[in-house]
């Protein structure tokens, strides 16, 4: 790799940690008792569960697991309240903060750790189950997209999946992140059968309608253009 890329990559990742450094962990719009979130989260449960189970996940006990940019751990949580085994899961991000709120609420034995999602410390073909959330849309340059989308080919093993939540919207008032639209997931996968769906009620909307009616969201939701993400599974041709 030359040395632009390089540099390129590096200031990308100096302005992830910088971004989201300065980020409330403890934001109300992502609190429990926010209606809005309780729906996205009971919708988005609901239906990342029926995909594992489809695609034969549906005993977790026996996977080994790797979530890239585990943050302070919810998900890691989830897939321990869903079976998982907390010694078969991991977690990396490269924010430290965040991973020590993650070890003070994970199981023990969930191995976490401050890492580079473009040079993961693990072997080669070691997890069944890859996944990540929200993270593909906070890294802005291609080139560093290109490179973690590689590393989780490269430690998943060849009937593993990668299970990948995330927006396919851009947010014009957050220059933060931006989208991955179909055709780019595509290109990061290319050797792969890439399965996906639009999943979730746009925040805004489920934020504003959630605390006087579940029923209308329910129904808004199933219309797919007012859908901002996609949920799917990635598989090793």
């Amino acid at each position: 790799m030359n040395d632009g890329i390089l540099e390129s990559s590096s200031a990308e990742k100096t302005r992830i940690r910088a971004v989201y450094g300065k980020r409330e962990v403890n934001d109300e719009r992502y609190s429990w008792f926010n209606p809005g979130h309780q729906f996205i989260a009971q919708q988005r449960e609901r239906r990342l569960l029926d995909l594992l189970r489809r695609y034969g996940f549906a005993a977790l006990q026996s996977k080994s697991i790797l979530e890239v940019g585990c943050g302070t751990g919810q998900w890691l949580r989830d897939f321990v309240k869903w079976g998982a085994r907390p010694d078969k899961l991991a977690g990396i991000d490269l924010l430290a903060d965040r991973l020590s709120t993650a070890q003070q609420l994970c199981s023990q034995g969930v191995r976490i750790q401050c890492a580079d999602a473009a040079q993961l410390p693990f072997a080669d073909n070691v997890f069944d189950l890859v996944f990540q959330s929200t993270v593909f849309t906070s890294i802005l340059d291609s080139e560093l997209r290109h490179r973690v989308a590689a590393e989780m080919m490269r430690v998943l093993k060849r009937d593993g999946v990668i299970v990948w939540y995330d927006y396919h919207l851009n947010n014009p008032w957050n220059q933060d992140v931006r989208g991955v639209k179909r055709r780019e997931i595509y290109k990061l996968f290319s050797d792969c059968t890439v399965d996906l769906k639009r999943i979730t009620l746009l925040p805004a909307v489920a934020r504003t309608l959630a605390p006087y009616s579940y029923f209308s969201c329910y129904l808004l939701e199933k219309v797919p253009l007012l859908c901002s993400h996609y949920l799917g599974v990635i598989r090793k041709n």
